[in-house]
This record gives structure tokens, sequence and C-alpha cells, in this order.
């Protein structure tokens, strides 16, 4: 214990989290290596060599070669699309067409058998089956026909068009007189073909063939594409082969082999292909009543993929259905008092003191409930109205959740008036909350943006108060990004972002939990989150994310909550998003369905395996860390995911469709990747309400970003292979086939109404006519049977009709449009601004990035130079009265953070090594935030049984296993050591402003957010 006049403990160095997931080696999706000529570049440029780089600069006007590279892989992606849309088209149609003609399709089903005792009276006649159980014989043939008995020899026929086709004339077999009364049939006795069977009353038997089977045809019977043909006329009439007649060869080496399927005989070339046309035509007895090997081969295929395809889809609909009613309401369900963890702190941090006093919220706001985890509400603005973003955060701040455990935290990107706006989007922000008078003129900090070049110096405002709203005065913080003093005349000063907003968050939080070097903006939340919360930051495990056009239902907040509470290991969460403007206009009108499909179906499914690929951004929730036995282990927090998710110079169409256009499908992949073993989940009881696009360019705007975004994160998510499942039950085939799925939508509405067309057109008399009819069925009108199950919203079914009719313009116009602008990376309509011609993108900037303009420093290094501050500042005011007296300095009730005496102050600095841990190991969470009371000692032992249970470890090691990086000991890490370690890392000490209490003394006017006003 440490006593008056002596420094050091509470500015210890300490270790927060320890690193050992830190240690290992990630696969990064976005490789910051020179690009070399790899395989994909060079089939970018064999695909596109037609367009050299003088024309694409010239007449394309890309004169830059990333954007040339861009649209070549944009073409070889396109042709890698066609290809696979043209392997579905050529399996769904041509395939049967190819191995089983139409001809080879009929079976036993449909056809009169030859020799079946059933059929007697039946005799077949160029194929067809004849009925003479009424027939007047006018010849009479001597002999009795068996049934299906080829009578075609007793006939003349006529000779058909095929067998005068000019590539085949000369060949003997096509114009042969089979009438010779040495044909074996004394000539032909009954004549005329169509006259004999008009006046021997032969009738028709609804023109169905007569059938052989394999055991059937022999004896100068032999098959061609399924149909048997009977050469016996012609083979005694003409008694051997004509030299160089390939019909000749072809006909005879048939009729004398074993092999009785001669298809393959007749395919060699044109002319043979010419002559069998001829040959069915002429001599036709029937059809083949038993599968060729090639009909075999496709209705096994078509089998197959039915099985499959219509597995999984009714397996969807079936675990869609059980999520819902059984597992979804195991986890939003309010977890006992006996499974709740406790709140727990980072005892080794430097901010913890021994009895820390925080001033502001302490006195103003109530105690939250065990089970409630502190969470940042995260709202991300760029052009939305006043009403909008009050909307928003009205439904934020009424959530059945204490206000004393949620913080709303508004980020405006940027000083931007949106279109329709009377003010900024800032100036809109910050007068939603009422402002701490300690804070009322924030001064703006730097940090590092996600851009490129200069504009990776960015700086921002923290605005910090509360937020009024019926009983609830929710704790607030309005951070407002109003850019470097040199770019205060751009158009968008200070925008860099949705991507940029969200990494503000997740890096404070990262670098609180480890303890990291922090830039100026992360100590000034620092500082406004503990003076509002009476917590330190560190004690924060969720943030739920919301856009600023979403209303969130009243239980939301806490239902997800719950389902956090109740597993452990589920890392983030996704409810229903609703739409609000559902009847503006007919753009908004077929979306419904689409939105209540995309949910209650592929989500809910996909949150059986625990892998929902997509949390959206305007309605999300994220830990930001996780309990591991005893131990924390960051979850959104991660470096790893923190740094591939703020890379700030992407180069490929690959990247920038990743990082530029679908950001939130964009960090769902990246946590799947690096926890495959925690769950993604959709928890569809909490609900919200969003705005949609109502006019049909921004809606095709939005879908353009998200169809590209969707196929190249599908591509890195099939890659993941330890996701759950197995062979076709597993989320990796489910997202290969999604995959497959979005890429082949431009000809699966082609196919959808071919399908259609062929339902209406079969004559169902077989099993297998039906199974297109059955999925035809189930794929439509399925999801119609799952809103009667789940909402019982007969309107539902309504909207059901009205998705269908738009069909073609989901499943062609928008996909197409997409797939065209691969290598268009801009926001287009979605979100306008106010006098804005072209989106022009955020992340681009000239210039050189100056590495010692963002200082970085620990905590204890801002909180040591902010009390040498008040230090000099008393001593200043001491030597101006001339009775200068070493006064106790509070800065609990301005500040929020550590109550020291200046003496203490400067006994820590003499003292580094001085540790006052082992008198804080006190069982009260009060040691951080001073808001919690103290556990009884029996619940404390019921609280450390419970944290050691064990969860999957990650990599087989235990989180906290690894020593401390830092050394086993921070005592003897001098003020002066810390000086020199400051100077190599390029950033001189003190570098920073200082964060003096004198400037903010006296609350000045009110200013508005931003301008070049605030840097003089």
């Amino acid at each position: 214990m440490p006593v008056r006049g002596e420094r050091g403990a509470t500015l210890r160095r300490g270790r927060t989290l320890v690193r050992s997931e830190r240690r290992q080696e990630q696969a990064p999706m976005i490789k910051k290596e020179k690009r070399k000529l790899t395989p994909w570049v060079i089939y970018s440029r064999i695909i596109s060599f037609w367009a050299p780089s003088i024309l694409l600069t010239k007449l394309g006007k890309m004169p830059d070669p990333n954007m040339q590279q861009a649209w070549r892989e944009k073409i070889a992606l396109v042709s890698l699309i066609i290809l696979v849309c043209a392997i579905v088209v050529y399996l769904t149609i041509f395939l049967a067409m190819t191995f089983c003609p139409e001809s080879a399709a009929k079976t036993q089903y449909d056809v009169v058998q030859f020799n079946d005792s059933s059929q007697v009276g039946m005799i077949g006649i160029l194929g067809g089956a004849f009925s003479t159980l009424e027939a007047t014989w006018k010849v009479r043939l001597g002999f009795t026909p068996l049934p299906g008995q080829d009578l075609t020899p007793y006939f003349d026929v006529p000779l058909p068009d095929e067998c005068k086709a000019e590539s085949i004339q000369g060949l003997r077999a096509a114009t042969q007189n089979l009438c010779e009364p040495n044909n074996g049939n004394d000539g032909c006795p009954l004549g005329d073909k169509d006259t004999a069977i008009k006046e021997n009353n032969f009738k028709n038997e609804d023109e169905r063939p007569i059938g052989y089977d394999w055991d059937d045809v022999h004896n100068g019977y032999f098959v061609i594409n399924g149909y048997v043909v009977n050469l016996n006329p012609y083979l005694n009439t003409v008694g051997k082969a004509k030299d160089g007649d390939i019909l000749d060869e072809a006909i005879f080496s048939a009729a004398n082999s074993e092999k009785v399927d001669a298809t393959l005989l007749f395919q060699r070339t044109s002319q043979l292909k010419d002559a069998g046309k001829c040959l069915i035509k002429r001599y036709a007895a029937g059809v083949l009543a038993k599968d060729t090997p090639g009909c075999f081969a496709v209705n096994l295929f078509n089998y197959v993929a039915l099985a499959v395809i219509g597995g999984i889809v009714l397996t969807r609909f079936i675990m869609a259905v059980i999520f819902q009613y059984i597992l979804s309401w195991q986890l939003v369900k309010r977890p006992p008092r006996n499974k709740v963890r406790p709140l727990s702190y980072n005892a080794a941090a430097p901010w913890t003191g021994k009895k820390p006093q925080t001033g502001g919220a302490k006195s103003t706001l109530a105690k939250g409930d065990e089970d409630e985890l502190f969470t940042i509400m995260l709202v991300t603005c760029y052009s939305e109205g006043d009403e909008s973003i009050r909307g928003t955060c009205d439904s934020l701040c009424r959530t059945t959740f204490s206000d004393s455990r949620k913080l709303l935290f508004i980020v405006a990107d940027g000083i931007i008036k949106g279109s329709g706006n009377d003010r900024t989007t800032p100036d809109i922000c910050v007068d939603l909350i009422e402002q701490e008078e300690a804070f009322t003129d924030p001064q703006p900090c730097s940090y590092l943006a996600v851009a490129d070049g200069s504009k990776q110096h960015n700086m921002a405002k923290v605005y910090c108060g509360y937020y009024n709203i019926d009983n609830h005065r929710t704790p607030a913080m309005v951070v407002v990004k109003c850019g470097t003093p040199d770019e205060q005349s751009a158009a968008k000063p200070g925008n860099r972002g949705k991507r940029d907003s969200q990494m503000i968050l997740m890096n404070f939080f990262s670098r609180v939990l480890f303890n990291d070097r922090m830039v100026p903006l992360d100590y000034d939340l620092f500082r406004k989150v503990h003076h509002l919360m009476g917590v330190t930051p560190d004690l924060f495990e969720i943030v739920l994310m919301v856009d600023a056009d979403t209303k969130v239902h009243e239980d939301s907040l806490r239902l997800l909550v719950n389902c956090m509470n109740n597993d452990q290991l589920i890392m983030g969460l996704c409810g229903e998003t609703k739409i609000a403007n559902k009847r503006d206009s007919w753009v908004t009108a077929i979306q419904v369905f689409e939105y209540y499909i995309s949910h209650h179906l592929s989500k809910a499914f996909e949150s059986v395996f625990g892998g929902v690929t997509c949390l959206p951004g305007c309605f999300c929730m994220y830990r930001l860390k996780a309990r591991k036995g005893d131990d924390w282990v960051p979850i959104l927090t991660k470096p790893e995911i923190c740094t591939e998710y703020s890379q700030n110079v992407v180069k490929t169409l690959h990247e920038k469709n990743l990082l530029l256009l679908g950001e939130d499908r964009f960090l769902t992949t990246l946590m799947l990747r690096n926890f495959p073993s925690r769950k993604m989940m959709f928890m569809p009881q909490a609900t919200c309400k969003t705005l949609v696009p109502d006019e049909f360019k921004v809606l095709l705007s939005q879908r353009r970003r998200w169809i590209n975004s969707t196929v190249h994160n599908l591509l890195e998510l099939v890659l993941v292979r330890n996701l759950c499942g197995t062979f076709c039950l597993s989320m990796q085939f489910s997202i290969f086939l999604d995959l497959v799925g979005t890429v082949a939508l431009p000809v699966a509405i082609v196919l959808t109404y071919i399908l259609i067309v062929r339902a209406c057109t079969t004559s169902y008399n077989s099993v297998t006519a039906y199974l297109p009819l059955a999925m035809l069925i189930m794929v439509l009108f399925l999801p119609g049977l799952l809103i009667m199950i789940t909402t019982r919203k007969w309107v539902y079914v309504l909207w059901m009709f009205v998705y269908l009719l738009a069909l073609p313009v989901w499943n062609l116009v928008l996909p197409t449009y997409a797939y065209w602008h691969f290598d268009d990376f801009s926001w287009g309509e979605t979100r306008k601004v106010h006098g804005e011609t072209k989106d022009t993108g955020h992340g681009d900037g000239g210039g050189t990035f100056d590495a010692g303009s963002v200082p970085l420093k620990r905590w204890e290094d801002y909180e040591r130079k902010r009390l040498r501050s008040i230090r000099r500042k008393e001593r200043k005011e001491a030597d101006d009265s001339s009775s200068y007296q070493m006064p106790m300095v509070d800065d609990s009730a301005n500040a929020g953070l550590l109550k020291n005496s200046v003496e203490d102050s400067m006994y820590y600095e003499s003292h580094p090594g001085y540790s006052f841990m082992g008198d804080t190991a006190s069982n009260s969470v009060e040691g951080s935030s001073g808001t919690l009371g103290n556990y009884h000692p029996q619940q404390q032992q019921q609280q450390q049984q419970y944290e050691l249970q064990s969860y999957p470890t990650m990599n087989n090691s235990m989180y906290g296993a690894e020593p401390d990086p830092y050394g086993a000991s921070y005592a003897d890490y001098s003020a002066q050591q810390q000086q020199q370690q400051q100077h190599q890392d390029g950033v001189p000490y003190g570098a920073y402003d200082d964060y003096a209490y004198d400037q903010q003394a006296a609350a000045p006017p009110r200013q508005r957010p931003g301008g070049p006003r605030d840097f003089h």
C-alpha cells in the first residue's frame, strides 16, 4: 500500500488479456504482398485478349492499370458464370436429348408390348399399334399375327422425306423397292398402307407404339436411338452388302452383331446420321420398351439430382420449422439466475484502482440486472434525415433493457448534408442528446482511418451526454468524423465509409482489452465512456449494430442478450428484419416476401448448423469478448479480424467486392473463418423494421452490391473445411449450392418457365412424368406452407404471389445487371448526398500518409501526462496567488477516471515497480466499476465452479497459457525506457495535445460539430 507522496501503483503497466491467439498464423483473405502473375491473372488476360490496354485507355476511359485489370477480371468472371449457366442448361435440357432421344425415352408404361398375351388382336405398322379385333380382312395372310407383330413388310409404304435427302442419295437401302417377290413376304399383299388401313378397319390405339424387350430384338431387328427397326425385307431382297456402300456395311454389321444397339454405329458421320433417320422412318417396328444404357444413365442422373435437390429443399424446410418451434425458443428464454455468470473485469489493467471513484453515471443510472450484459448500441449514420435517425435512437432507448447496461454510440460519417435535409448529419445527431456540461465543446482527436494515402489520417470529435425519451435516460455518445484541417474544403470532410465507422469501435475495444497503444480518439472515448457509464470500457461484452433507418422492437435487445447468455459459443446474432414501407410502391411490394423467406427459411436452416452466412448490418449483434474457462478470449475484437477488416489498400476486383460493397457479409465471413467452431445464429423472435428502396434504380444499385458481394464471399466460405455437418448435410455443401444457385440465377428463371410449359403439356401416364411437376410445386409453393406454419398470416401468401410475378426481376434483371458491373465499386443510388452527382468512393486518397501525425501511446502514458498537466496548472495558480499548497486533486466528477492526488501521482512515477494488485484481490466487481456490490463467498464459489466448466478450446490450447509477452515484470520498464520506446516507434513522446482540464473548466458556448474553426 503506497503512502502519500509515493507514486507508481495506479499507472503500473499491467496485462489485460493474454495473447495466445494473437500468435496464431491465419491465412488472410486480403493479402498485402505485391500481386504476382497468378493463374487467375493469366486466365483473365487470355479471355480478354481482344481488348488491348491501349483500347481500354482510349475508348474505355480506363487509364489506370488497376482499373484495366479489374475490367479483365470482370470479363473472366462473366465467362465462368456463362460456363456454369451453360452446364446447368445442358444438364437440365440437352443431356436427355444427347443420350436418350425422345423415341428412346418411351418405356413399357405407355406402349403395347410385343408378344403380350393380354394384347390379342394388336399388330404393328411402322412402329404404331393397331387393333384388328373389328377388322374386315380383304386379303388373308394365311397366319394369325402375334400380339404386336410387325406387319409393315406386307404393306406398300411410300418413300418418306427423310430418305430423299441429298446426302444419302446413292445409298441402296434408302431407295430400295421392298415389294419385290423375293422379299420373303411374296411382295406386299396388303397393298398401299393408308388404303389398306382404311379398308380393313384397322384402328389406331391412341398412337401408342409397339414396345420390344431386348430379348425380342434379333434376326434382322436392331435398335437405333431407341427405335426398333425391322430390316428383314431388305436383307432378304438384296442378300449381301453392296461394296462401297457405307449404309449397307452398317446395316449388315448391325444385323449380324450380337450387340443389337446400333446407335453409335450410325453416329460416326453426318451421312450415317441422316441415313439412320431414314431407316427409322421406313423400317420402324416399334420402340425399345426397356431403357437403353444412355436413357438409363440419364434417368439415374435425374433421379439422383431430384433426390439431392428435393432432399435439400425438404431438409431446409423441416429444419427451419424445427428451429423456429423448438430451438429458438430455448435460446431466447431468460436464463435462470444460478446460470448467470457474474460480470468480470481485467484486474490487471492499469486503470484498475483499489477504490476507484467515478462521477456522473453513478448517481443517475440505476443498477442493472445480473443477466444484462454491458452492451454498446452502434448506430452508423451517413446521409439519413432527422426522422430516420431519431426513430432509430428512440427504438433503441425504449428497449426493455436497463439504461445502466446500454450505451448509445452514434457515428456520423463526415460533415455531410443528405439530400433533402436542412442540416448536416452531425448537427442532427448532436442535437438528439443532452450533452454533459463538462464536454460541450470537444476537441478533434486523431485516429487511423480505413483509407488510402493521406486519408489514413482522420479526426473526430466525441460528444457525450444522455438520450432522453419517455422514462429512459440512456447514456449516449456521438462521434463526428470531421476530417483533418487540410480537407475542410473538400466535398465530404471526414467521410471514410461505414467500415471505418465500425472500426472506430472495434479498434477501441480491442486496444482496451489488450491494453495496446491507443490513438488520441481511443483515449477520449475511454474517458467519456467511463464518465457516462461509471464503469471502464473493458466490462462491455456485446455490440448491437443498427443502421440509421431501422427501428428495433422493444424486447429485441433483451431477447438477443438472452441468447448470448444461454449459449456462450454464440458469437453473432441477427433478428428478423421486416419492411416498414411495404405498400409505398411496387418496388417495395416485391421485396416483402423476399425478406421474409430469406430469414425464416435460409437463415433458420443455417442456424441449425450455427453458421448463418450473413448477419445483416441493419440489425445484428456480436460478442466483443467471450468466456473460455476462467479467462476471456477476444471475438469481434480479435486483432486478426480487426486487421483484415480494416484493410485499407485493396487492389484486386475480388478484394474490392469483399471490402467495398458488402461490409456486413465480409465481417460474417471473417468471423466464420476465424472461429469455425463457434456459432452465428438467427433469432426470429427479435424483430426490427427498416426502410427498403422504393425506386427501381435504387433497388438495382443496392442489389448490385449485395449480389456481387455474395458471390465473392461464398467463394471464400466454400473453402472453409471445418464448418458444421458432413457431405450433403454440411454447411460447406450448402454454401456450394448457394454459390452455384446464385451465379445460375439468370438461367434459373428460363428453366422455371420451361418446366411450367412442360408440366402443362405432359400427359401423365407414368410416375416419372410426375417428378418435374412435383419439383415445381415443391420449389414454388413450399415457402407458402412455411408461412402458414410459422406466422399463420395469410396476407404473406398474397405477398408470395406478388413475389412470384416478379421472378423475372429477381432472377434475370438484377443478377445480369450485377454481374456485368463486377468492376463497379460505388454505392450508386443507395445513399445520395446533397449536391453530389456521382459517388466516387471514400477510401481512395492521394498524397502520402505521415505516420507521425497520429501518435500511439498506452493509456497510462496519456493518463500520466494528463495528471502532470493538472499539477502544472495547480502550481501555476499557486504561484500566482503566492500561497501555493499541495492540493488534493479530485478529477472523478469531471473526467470519471481516477481519484488521485498529485502526491500519489508523483509517487507512482518515481516507483514504477510498486504493485497494488495484491491489495485489490477483492471479490467485488466494484474494483472496476464502482457500481456493483460484493458477492457472497458462497456465491463466489458457485461462480468459480460455473466459470470452470469446460468450453471448446481453440488450437488445442487453453487461452491464457502463454506467458505475458511484455515480460515477467513491468517494474523495470521506467519512464525513460517508455520514452525511448516511443521514439523507436516513430512517435515523439508527448506529441499528443494535452488533455488538461483547463480546456474543460469553463463551458464555452455550444458549437456545431466539424469545420475549420476548430483548428486554430
